[in-house]
């Protein structure tokens, strides 16, 4: 696997604690050299993709998120390209864990178009679907990363990082 990541509580070591877990799917899209990453009003870049919701498998999930933010039907999914798992203090249960499993997917899309259809939270935050140079995207992030005094979207990280893994591997040519 490319990206193989636990960010935040590294180990467990209460089993009597509640964790709340979430699982999300990610899309890596290459084309012509660029990323199809959203860009948000914030500034920063995040890999189309959402929750997976019950019943509902990667694939679907990844599908519908895909054109949900970003309007593009995917064509082909591959194979993954790894995990992110973040666990953190809960903030809605503090005697709990909060963890999120991202699974990271290469996916085609098709080069027609349509509407996404955004969330509340997207539409504030003016998602925006964008075709990107790998090293251009990860400096954006890394720039947002190191801004003091804002509030930085709570993905920035962690996408940040799976992009940087991206670029080690190779997978992505250089321009």
């Amino acid at each position: 696997m490319i990206i193989d990541e636990i960010l935040g509580i590294q180990k467990i070591k209460n089993r009597n604690i509640k964790i709340t877990t979430r699982q999300a799917v990610r899309a890596i899209v290459l084309k012509d050299n660029k990323i199809l990453m959203v860009h948000t009003n914030k500034g920063d870049y995040k890999f189309p993709g959402g929750g997976i919701k019950r019943q509902e498998s990667h694939e679907e999930a990844l599908r519908r998120e895909v054109i949900e933010e970003t309007g593009y039907i995917i064509e082909g999914m591959g194979e993954r390209a790894g995990i992110i798992v973040q666990r953190n203090p809960n903030q809605f249960d503090t005697s709990g864990i909060f963890e999120m499993t991202s699974y990271y997917y290469f996916c085609d899309v098709k080069t027609n178009k349509t509407k996404q259809h955004l969330d509340k939270y997207e539409e504030e935050q003016e998602f925006e679907p964008r075709w990107i140079e790998l090293d251009e995207v990860i400096a954006k992030n890394e720039a947002i990363l190191t801004q003091k005094g804002t509030q930085i979207n709570p993905w920035v990280y962690r996408e940040t990082l799976a992009l940087r893994r991206l670029k080690e591997s190779g997978v992505v040519p250089e321009c």
